[in-house]
């Protein structure tokens, strides 16, 4: 190999390194994260002994949940959120539904929003306590767009989920916050890892030549 194109194989390689560095630099600076969200307050109105047979009376369903944006320099719109309360465990039957609308939230900024709405009867009396204590299954389906500067990035589906158990009264027993966990499987590390090994053979073919 002559001079000259050992040198045209380095600046090649100096410019492939280069592109690869910038490229990492960019993605490190415009990746996003999901917003975090958790169950702060759960309560179910139970049927007192007189009621159990009146399957007229309403039950109400209330809970309050916390989105949290983990993003230092990205906001985040949220398309309509739809909350869905299951029995447990086959969540066979629905106890509630209820649709919160939607929003836009700031950089590392957190909200609360309350979710009322009007509880299955049926489900309502039919659902098992064992040991004076009940578990429903939440679910959280939303979609949101992250603002980058003056642009939205296109949208990304959430679908996020817990169980909650509640007290004969109705009342979530977990005084903490309870986390709704994404149901999807992650991606990113592995993204990470490629990256960073195409980096790797890009500065090995550089010390070699």
């Amino acid at each position: 190999m002559t001079d000259s194109d050992g040198g045209c194989c380095r600046c090649c390689c100096s410019f492939i390194f280069t592109l690869g560095l910038t490229a990492l630099f960019m993605w490190l600076n415009l990746r996003t994260s999901n917003p975090k969200c958790s169950i702060q307050t759960f309560y179910l109105s139970m049927p007192s002994l007189n009621e159990t047979l009146n399957l007229t009376v309403d039950r109400t369903l209330n809970l309050t949940l916390r989105l949290d944006n983990p993003n230092k320099d990205k906001g985040i719109k949220y398309d309509t959120l739809n909350v869905t309360v299951y029995d447990f465990p086959n969540k066979s039957h629905v106890l509630g539904n209820i649709l919160v609308p939607g929003f836009y939230q700031g950089h590392k900024k957190k909200a609360t929003k309350p979710v009322q709405g009007t509880a299955n009867t049926t489900v309502a009396l039919q659902v098992v306590y064992e040991n004076r204590m009940g578990v429903f299954r939440v679910d959280m389906a939303t979609a949101v767009k992250f603002k980058i500067m003056f642009w939205y990035t296109k949208k990304h589906k959430i679908s996020v989920g817990a169980d909650v158990v509640v007290n004969s009264s109705g009342f979530k027993v977990e005084p903490k916050g309870i986390r709704l966990k994404s149901m999807a499987p992650k991606m990113g590390s592995f993204c990470v890892v490629v990256g960073a090994l195409v980096n790797f053979l890009v500065f090995a073919l550089l010390n070699f030549w």
